[in-house]
């Protein structure tokens, strides 16, 4: 699978209020409104301007704080194709692929805003498209590629009838 998209880049410690903030949690109910706040606080401009493919670029720990579900999910709604950060907080990570949302591990020190990026997930391979700087990441699991590939694991479910671990 590969991901095209420009890069949003966002610093260390990105939390899930950061993603989601708190305020707008009575739209819980209501994903898709809450997407519209998505990065309010951090990044204003992002719900109205991320287009479908884009790519969020964090430092370390992103995603930390609460265990809410709705952080991934709703990077997902806004149309963000994938997720590159130095680290993630461990429940951040499980959700995202839960929902279907990929996230690779690189260091993102030579990624800057706006840049074109290209990354596969099978190989790890990040490519910055406007620099030409290529890197690579430990590409995802076969099992997290299949769930990631079906539009998470709820959905991977319904298509297999149960987990489907093999590959």
């Amino acid at each position: 699978m590969t991901i095209r998209g420009r890069a949003w880049k966002l610093g260390d410690g990105i939390t899930t209020d950061h993603i989601s903030p708190g305020r707008f949690f009575h739209l819980r109910s209501n994903l898709p409104e809450l997407a519209k706040h998505c990065f309010a606080d951090v990044k204003p401009e992002f719900a109205a301007s991320v287009k479908a493919g884009d790519i969020v670029v964090g430092g370390q720990n992103f995603g930390l704080g609460s265990s809410r579900e709705h952080a991934p999910i709703i990077l997902k709604l806004t149309g963000v194709g994938a997720v590159l950060a130095k680290s993630y907080a461990r429940i951040f990570f499980r959700n995202a692929i839960n929902s279907g949302l990929p996230t690779l591990i690189i260091d993102t020190d030579q990624i800057r805003e706006g840049d074109e990026l290209e990354l596969n997930l099978a190989t790890g391979q990040v490519k910055d498209l406007t620099t030409g700087v290529e890197m690579i990441a430990p590409p995802l699991p076969p099992v997290m590629r299949t769930i990631i590939g079906d539009g998470g694991l709820v959905e991977h479910i319904k298509k297999h009838g149960g987990l489907k671990l093999d590959g």
